[in-house]
């Protein structure tokens, strides 16, 4: 069996490409995930859908089948053609894949490296495939390994040190252009994680900050949480005429903030749309300065100069991480083929024992003894094999015993 991974990111594709791959809510993953796994060559698939991101991850025992197959899926649901998903995409198998997930799960695949954000959003992801029985024990390895590799370059690295992530960048990159932002009136539309660090952000800023979401009791919830005012749903046509300052990061599937519902107005206006598939969709030229993801970046760019040296050294801890794993992954394989092996060496010798006694060549009295003679004889043999198997520290040495062992396994004993 075999890890892959089929990525699209910042790095690959444009913002209008992740919109058109994106999977907003569960029933869409949950439905994405069906399809991976009427696959016959996918056993266990996990799909990560962010703002920065759309990638599966799976175990499958054919890698070009399973990419195939991921690709078509994908060029249903985008109208984006394969070949041009295939030239875009990050594909990654084995260890190349395990290397890309550690790395997304220390921060270091993301667009502001260090960020917080992601390390929730895989648990999340992971969490919804397993509890959905969409992945097993095969990746359940990997996303805890990942996990465990991410907290080990947070405690040997500063890379973390100053938490950022895409919202307090875009609380950041409000700060440059308007002089002072206390007092001044601030809608955030939604009530996930990027809603919540936003507000806290114009909170402490001084912002009179505002939560609107069409599940009201989520917005009287992250008020309360973050000491801010709640906007009734019902009024967003009102609310983005009147506010200087608006951020968006809701799950909604079309647009929410439409040409039809913006009036012009004479103050400037502060937009960051910061979901995916985008909440804004508008043509004209009301003096609305609009931000989207991507156009984030000049901050991102010096976050990424300002934590090279962390960088290094994470990868570094990740490199060991990788190492150990598949150290891990071999032992843990190995060890149902060494327990069978040892089943099978009592059999033989209880029957051959039996066979002993049956022609006459022991007394029925010595059974017990003879029977536990041969079994220490046959331990005695498997010991250093098996030995040999769990130190093995190179996969063509595992390979080339657990060959031998299989071989051993299948003759009739």
């Amino acid at each position: 069996m075999h890890y892959l991974n089929i990525s699209f990111t910042h790095r690959n594709s444009t913002l209008e490409i992740r919109e058109k791959l994106s999977y907003p809510d569960n029933e869409h993953k949950r439905e994405c995930l069906k399809k991976l796994l009427s696959c016959d060559d996918i056993s266990e698939a996990i799909l990560i859908s962010t703002c920065n991101r759309m990638e599966v991850f799976c175990n499958c025992s054919d890698v070009s089948a399973a990419t195939m197959h991921i690709l078509k899926m994908l060029e249903q649901r985008s109208g984006i053609s394969i070949e041009e998903l295939e030239g875009r995409a990050d594909i990654f198998d084995d260890s190349s894949a395990i290397h890309h997930l550690f790395s997304v799960a220390a921060s270091l695949d993301s667009m502001v490296i260090g960020e917080t954000q992601i390390a929730g959003q895989l648990k999340d992801a992971f969490r919804f495939a397993y509890d959905n029985k969409f992945c097993s024990k095969k990746l359940a390895r990997a996303m805890k390994s990942a996990f465990k590799c991410a907290a080990k370059v947070r405690n040997a690295t500063d890379i973390s040190s100053k938490p950022v992530s895409m919202a307090s960048v875009a609380v950041s990159q409000l700060k440059s252009l308007v002089d002072d932002i206390s007092s001044k009136k601030a809608l955030i539309i939604g009530t996930g994680e990027m809603s919540a660090i936003t507000a806290k952000h114009l909170v402490n800023a001084g912002a009179d900050v505002y939560i609107m979401n069409r599940t009201k009791h989520k917005a009287e919830a992250l008020a309360k949480e973050c000491a801010t005012k709640v906007l009734d749903f019902s009024e967003l046509p009102n609310a983005i005429n009147e506010f200087e300052i608006l951020y968006t990061a809701t799950s909604a599937p079309q647009p929410i903030i439409t040409d039809e519902i913006i009036e012009s107005r004479d103050f400037d206006r502060y937009w960051f749309d910061l979901a995916l598939p985008r909440d804004i969709n508008y043509s004209k030229g009301e003096r609305i300065n609009l931000f989207v993801i991507d156009d984030l970046k000049l901050i991102v760019d010096e976050n990424v100069s300002s934590r090279e040296v962390a960088s290094r050294a994470a990868h570094g801890v990740i490199g060991r991480a990788i190492v150990e794993f598949f150290e891990w992954v071999s032992t843990q394989d190995l060890e149902p083929l060494i327990k069978e092996l040892y089943t099978r060496a009592d059999s033989a010798a209880k029957e051959e024992t039996q066979r002993t006694i049956k022609a006459g060549y022991l007394p029925k009295e010595y059974e017990a003894e003879a029977q536990k003679m041969c079994e220490q004889a046959l331990k005695r043999f498997l010991h250093e094999f098996t030995t040999n198997m769990r130190n093995a520290k190179e996969d063509t040495h595992t390979e080339l015993l657990s060959g031998a062992m299989a071989s051993m396994m299948k003759e009739k004993v």
